[in-house]
């Protein structure tokens, strides 16, 4: 990974190893995703409508990558679906949730599980009904044909392949067979999922996106039917989408040219492709080996301090028979220290980098708090009247192929000092309108001068 080992400073004015723990987020490069990069730059040119050589080239790259896609999510690029390339995966949902021209009287069926992506599209254009999960926040996939079954029929299932919360593995392959028996196709937001175990090919639509699968160049896809793209007019309208427009008419092209107006990211498709090569290359047996066994030392590590709360199911131990299927992410509240004071000392004390918040997914993470109604409704008066000091969350460690036992250790061991209560070498203040600490002091990287606005978690 590009940036492994990267020195960052602390507030002792010691510089320290940085530990990435924030991969479900956002993954670093891959070298090779780098080097794929690199070597393309001298021959980047306009895709699709230039004659120079250069822009052949830059075409047949960028077809190259769209073909790696749909062979990544199971497709045959010869075949009846189309890979769409975009900005990221809220944006594919989005793109998609115009696309199947639902109606506001169509009803689409989610989770209570799901990120935010894959639930705010859908409120725009339909009626939505939960599966609920239980306390440890899972549902099974019973739960899901009972919400399939309740009327009126649904047009769509969207559920996810990971949670982007608590790493856990819904029994996906499963949902969708129960979804097709009853006739509804599926989306799966693969977002969390694409980097760590391979796409479910059964699915109807996919998005995902290069971000989290070491290829942060800004590209994103949703795969679905040529059928679901080749009437009416795309998502975004403007040059390369047309055949044909005079003042008062347009003719479309064909899909998949006819979704992607404008001139598109042709870097972040090769960066894509060449992620997508990079995962092959390592295999996701050995992927899924490495992650297992790093998802139990992480959870059960933090489980095992005293005042530390483990969000979520426990991850399935090899012959135990228990437990559930989880990537090696893990939420955990502090007893009695605020989500966001735990992860400013892991950065500021320790250079370690972790999430904390709500993750995008507000109505999981308020199950997975346990959160009553009225304090629900406490921490909203808060927001609304600019005050996020008391919004509730958690914090969020997330492991990926580069991540070390020893990363898990250090993470661990610095939870179990905050949670013993070790005093912080410096104080820290709490941004009211933000809901952040910042360590008072003049260390290098961490004076007033350093502090920016723009590094809020609590936000969102």
């Amino acid at each position: 990974m590009v940036g492994i080992g990267q020195p960052v400073p602390c507030v002792d004015g010691v510089d320290r190893d940085y530990v990435d723990l924030d991969a479900a987020a956002s993954t670093a490069a891959s070298a090779f995703v780098r080097t794929k990069v690199d070597t393309f730059l001298p021959w980047y040119s306009s895709v699709h409508r230039g004659a120079g050589y250069k822009s052949r080239v830059a075409t047949a790259a960028y077809e190259d990558a769209r073909a790696a896609v749909l062979r990544f999510a199971g497709r045959d690029p010869q075949g009846d679906d189309i890979a769409v390339f975009c900005r990221n995966t809220t944006e594919a949902i989005n793109h998609l949730a115009y696309r199947l021209r639902l109606s506001p009287d169509d009803t689409v069926v989610t989770t209570v599980v799901e990120h935010h992506a894959n639930l705010l599209p859908w409120a725009r254009v339909a009626r939505r009904r939960w599966v609920e999960c239980d306390a440890s926040g899972v549902f099974d996939t019973a739960a899901v044909a009972a919400a399939l079954d309740a009327g009126p029929s649904p047009r769509l299932l969207a559920v996810t392949g990971a949670s982007n919360v608590t790493g856990w593995l819904p029994p996906i392959d499963e949902i969708i067979d129960a979804a097709h028996d009853r006739g509804v196709p599926v989306l799966v937001d693969a977002a969390q999922l694409a980097p760590h175990r391979p796409l479910p090919s059964r699915a109807d639509y996919l998005a995902w996106s290069g971000h989290k699968m070491y290829a942060p160049y800004g590209s994103g896809a949703p795969i679905g039917p040529r059928s679901t793209f080749s009437e009416g007019d795309p998502f975004l309208a403007g040059g390369g989408a047309v055949d044909l427009v005079d003042l008062d008419e347009v003719i479309w092209t064909d899909p998949p040219e006819r979704e992607e107006a404008g001139s598109p990211n042709v870097v972040g498709a090769v960066a894509m492709h060449a992620a997508i090569d990079a995962l092959g290359d390592v295999g996701w047996s050995a992927i899924a080996e490495h992650e297992a066994a790093l998802a139990i030392r992480l959870r059960e590590g933090l489980a095992a301090i005293d005042g530390v709360r483990v969000l979520g199911p426990g991850p399935a131990t090899q012959g135990s028979g228990s437990g559930h299927e989880t990537l090696a992410v893990a939420a955990f509240v502090v007893t009695g220290v605020h989500h966001a004071l735990v992860a400013a000392r892991l950065s500021a004390e320790h250079a370690i980098g972790v999430r904390h918040g709500c993750f995008c997914a507000h109505p999981y993470l308020i199950r997975l708090l346990g959160l009553t109604e009225s304090e629900v409704h406490a921490y909203r008066d808060g927001v609304l009247r600019g005050d996020r000091s008391a919004i509730p969350g958690a914090v969020r460690a997330s492991c990926g192929i580069a991540t070390s036992d020893a990363d898990v250790d250090a993470l661990v061991a610095a939870v179990a000092a905050i949670a013993s209560g070790e005093e912080p070498p410096v104080a820290y203040v709490q941004d009211r309108y933000t809901g952040d600490f910042w360590p008072e002091g003049a260390a290098p990287g961490w004076s007033e001068d350093d502090r920016a606005i723009g590094a809020s978690c609590a936000r969102n």
